[in-house]
């Protein structure tokens, strides 16, 4: 079977890593602050959560504090279940994510929304909030929130920790219901009821396009590929993608000439620096690429007793 390089990644893609969590994270705070949160709509997980304390509060405790305050709770708690990689990455995540959010909320929540139709404003940023989840997750990039959750749970039974995750972001936006409202009851149910659904709609929105883009990053590439410069081009495989290399010998049919194959497995997004290898090492090679529908292993997806856990929301 393909062997995986040994070697850890170099400081160019470990760059590429934290440069793209920067942009995911950037992305995600633009669409829920710029979109989400001037019209007063509660969404799920840790920033949902943040936008409850602050409606709860009047208004006077910033969504930015409690993000990483609760955060902060949430790491002390499970600093046992987490390792020390999972831990720096979470403490990096959601600090920026508060910063971010920090210094632009206090303009967003005292000014018109910049978008003033509540569907397309929500749509918006629930199509951002999703498109940065994906960039700073497949880069295995977190702000903690339900991570952190998921690895508690996780480690301490056996219940599944979507269905809980969930249960959770339902939760969070059912108890906007019970937030301060100058009216009666009945006004109070037709309020509240919409930006009940609004919420479970951004809900939905983001996390299938987190989903897609995870779908898209993730997919694993098989490559078969023919050429006579072969060990320069599994070489270069080796040592420029971080990603391993298997060769055999083979023969042609009709000639009967002794060539060697070479199977590479790499994701998606590594697929262009194969073919540029190849290509700027042998034009003639042949060279097939097709989908794979799963790959278990050092690399790539790790084989779990349950079932890996994907969270596609933060």
């Amino acid at each position: 079977m393909p062997e995986t390089h040994p070697g850890r990644k170099g400081p160019n893609s470990l760059l590429r890593d934290l440069v793209a969590i920067v942009i995911g994270i950037v992305i995600y705070a633009i669409g829920f602050t710029v979109f989400i949160l001037p019209h007063g709509i509660v969404i799920g997980g840790m920033t949902g959560l943040a936008t409850l304390i602050y409606y709860a509060s009047g208004e006077t405790i910033p969504v930015a504090a409690s993000i990483f305050g609760v955060n902060t709770l949430l790491l002390i708690a499970g600093l046992r279940f987490l390792g020390r990689d999972m831990v720096m990455k979470t403490i990096f995540g959601f600090t920026l994510l508060s910063l971010l959010i920090g210094s632009v909320e206090a303009y967003f929540t005292s000014h018109p929304p910049i978008v003033a139709n509540t569907p397309v404003s929500l749509l918006m940023g629930a199509v951002l909030m999703g498109t940065g989840i994906g960039v700073y997750y497949s880069h295995r990039g977190t702000t903690g929130g339900t991570d952190i959750i998921a690895a508690i749970i996780n480690s301490v039974s056996e219940i599944s920790v979507g269905r809980v995750m969930m249960i959770f972001d339902m939760t969070v936006v059912a108890l906007s219901f019970f937030l301060p409202f100058d009216g009666d009851m009945e006004m109070r149910v037709q309020q509240r009821a919409q930006s009940i659904i609004f919420g479970w709609m951004t809900i939905f929105v983001y996390s299938y396009v987190t989903d897609r883009f995870l779908q898209q990053g993730m997919q694993t590439v098989q490559f078969f590929i023919l050429s006579d410069r072969w060990e320069k081009i599994a070489y270069r495989i080796t040592h420029e993608t971080g990603r391993g290399a298997t060769i055999w010998d083979s023969r042609g049919y009709w000639t009967s000439t002794p060539r060697v194959m070479i199977m590479v497995w790499c994701r998606r997004p590594d697929m262009a620096m194969i073919y540029d290898i190849v290509r700027q090492e042998d034009p003639d090679a042949y060279i097939t690429a097709t989908n794979t529908v799963s790959v278990y292993g050092n690399g790539f997806d790790p084989l779990l007793k349950r079932r890996p856990y994907v969270r596609s929301e933060k």
